[in-house]
């Protein structure tokens, strides 16, 4: 007699009942693992999927009145990239142009890259912005015909890639100016009142 039906016998379970139990813990060990593994993984994917801003051009929304905002990639090359990864990118001189259909940055400054040695790049060369000809056609010519402003907002890291929010920006008058310097300390002061009220 088999060794599993002797102790099933002075145990008082059946053989059946048994591997019933044994087949029932073994799928829910494995069900646990399968949850464990996609939480982990559900959480790799989301740490991927967040936007991590580089910089940002605050002298833009002073300077401008941003009408349009568009979100692109960027042509860069590997040094550029290990750069803005280190932070090492200002864009507040920045600003785009339409050439030939086609859209570039234009003096953006990106710090060399110290370990790239000879094959480093020129740190406010002109870099190719990546979008769609309707894009270009419906966001970037038709700011240049109205003779307005193609200016960069941002630079982030999205899933991975280096992108870059452009705006159509229209220049402030300098009365302009002075009322959004007016209506951003109302607003800082609101802010701080509201916050000491809570406190």
């Amino acid at each position: 007699m088999p060794i599993q039906a002797i102790l099933c016998g002075h145990l008082g379970v059946s053989p059946a009942a048994q591997t019933f139990s044994v087949c029932a813990a073994f799928v829910l060990n494995q069900a646990r693992t399968i949850h464990l593994m996609s939480t982990k993984s559900g959480k790799s994917t989301a740490a991927k999927d967040e936007k991590k801003f580089v910089c940002r051009n605050r002298r833009a929304l002073h300077e401008f009145e941003i009408l349009q905002e568009l979100e692109c990639g960027i042509a860069l090359m590997g040094s550029e990239v290990k750069s803005i990864r280190a932070g090492k990118i200002t864009i507040d001189e920045a600003f785009g142009r339409v050439e030939d259909g086609e859209v570039w940055l234009l003096n953006a400054d990106i710090a060399e890259y110290p370990q790239a040695s000879y094959l480093n790049h020129e740190r406010k060369r002109p870099r190719k912005l990546l979008m769609k000809k309707r894009e270009i056609l419906k966001f970037a010519e038709a700011a240049k015909q109205k003779g307005l402003t193609l200016i960069p907002l941002s630079v982030q890291f999205d899933r991975g890639f280096v992108k870059v929010t452009l705006a159509v920006g229209k220049g402030r008058q300098l009365h302009d100016k002075r009322e959004k310097l007016k209506k951003d300390s109302a607003n800082r002061e609101m802010r701080e009142a509201v916050r000491k009220r809570r406190y």
